[in-house]
This record gives C-alpha cells, structure tokens and sequence, in this order.
C-alpha cells in the first residue's frame, strides 16, 4: 500500500491514508488484430478490481508538443497495492500478452494528491 501521513485539520492527529494512483498509457499500434483480441477481454478482467477507466482515447488532441503514439488511456486505482493487483493478476497477464504483441506501450504510475 502507498500510504502517507498528514495532520487532520479537525482533530490535529496525524493520521495515515491511501493515495489515488493513476496509470497512464500511451500506445503504439504494432499489430491492431492482436491488439484488438486484448481489448475485448480487457473489461471482463478490469471490472473485477477496484479500478477506474476513465478515458481511452485514439484521437486525442495534441496541444503541445510532438506525440508518436496512437492511442493514451487512463485509469485510477484507490492505491498502488490495487493498481499491482490488476497488473499482476494471472488474468491481466493472460490477455497482456496481446497488448505487448499489439502495441509497444509507455507506462507511467502517477500519485495523486492526498486527503488529509
């Protein structure tokens, strides 16, 4: 778990508590049929852990910068140890390896901000 520690405005204590992660993918389509047999698994073993897809974009708007990628997709986890368990699971590995064979990926693993 990826805790931290911060004072409660309310009370004073210093107290502990998770941080949202979130996981940032950037794609690059090497094979789009292998690529799409993992896409259409992909929910069925997401929706099992306690993750958030919140955007899966092909066309996302380039505001600054050079982008050679095809396709970006976010996801929050409630922590790191939730984001570890989905990555690690035997059924994400099983599909994972058609996204590896579809598209050479960056994964980026970013804290979020606490609450506390």
């Amino acid at each position: 778990m990826n805790a931290r520690t911060g004072e409660d405005a309310k009370t004073g204590r210093w107290e502990e508590y998770d941080l949202t992660v979130y996981a940032i993918v950037q794609l690059k389509m090497t094979d789009r049929a292998a690529y799409d047999r993992y896409q259409a698994r992909f929910f069925d073993v997401f929706k099992k852990f306690s993750g958030r897809l919140l955007s899966a974009d092909e066309n996302p708007a380039v505001l600054e910068g050079e982008w050679d990628r095809d396709k970006v997709v976010l996801m929050s986890f409630p922590d790191e140890a939730a984001f570890h368990a989905w990555a690690n699971s035997p059924e994400y590995l099983e599909i994972a390896r058609n996204r590896k064979t579809g598209a050479n990926g960056i994964v980026l693993l970013a804290k979020g901000f606490g609450q506390g």
